[in-house]
């Protein structure tokens, strides 16, 4: 976290996911933070697959994040 270079990186073909239409999409990675509008794009809800588990990660009407199982 203490590297202040803003490199950004690509996600690889294992952080790839695809949208809504089934089209695979990238997601801009600078260093450890990810923009949560690029996680967002055309969407308010996403999945997420983490020790075999599904976690739904939505984008409230006032703007907030709640994650669920």
């Amino acid at each position: 976290m203490g590297d202040d270079k803003k490199q950004d990186q690509t996600a690889g073909p294992d952080r790839r996911k695809a949208d809504s239409t089934g089209a695979r999409r990238s997601i801009a990675v600078s260093g450890d933070h990810i923009d949560s509008r690029d996680l967002f794009i055309g969407t308010r809800e996403l999945i997420i697959d983490h020790g075999g588990e599904h976690y739904r990660l939505r984008l409230t009407a006032q703007n907030k994040l709640i994650l669920t199982k």
